[in-house]
């Protein structure tokens, strides 16, 4: 049996509008990961470019597996907020499979070569 990884939401989000549905969203969206063990790690903070450009504001927020990500993005409570930041920004987001304790870089090679 394979160790449970942990999942992340990650979302990059340009041209955002500060208005009164981004703060309602802001206001809102903390309540919606916590009964899925959601944790914010990066929102917007301050980023120094090493390659390439990078436009707009970074988040992450991590879960306890990809599928508590997925049941969060899904979920009612999130769903109902969601179209006041789709619609006040332009952004792309993705659920992402983390990896278990102790993994190396080393360890993709298998499924890279193999």
């Amino acid at each position: 049996m394979s160790p449970q990884v942990p999942g992340y939401a990650i979302a990059q989000v340009r041209e955002l509008d500060v208005n009164e549905a981004v703060v309602d969203y802001i206001g809102r969206v903390d309540a919606t990961l916590a009964p899925y063990d959601g944790r914010i790690l990066v929102h917007g903070g301050t980023m120094t470019e090493l390659e390439g450009t990078w436009d707009g504001d970074v988040v992450v927020i991590a879960f306890p597996s990809v599928g508590a990500a997925q049941a969060w993005y899904d979920s009612p409570d999130y769903q109902a907020i969601l179209a006041l930041r789709v619609d006040n920004s332009r952004s792309i987001a993705a659920i992402v499979e983390g990896v278990p304790a102790g993994y190396q870089a080393a360890d993709r090679l298998a499924q890279l070569i193999g």
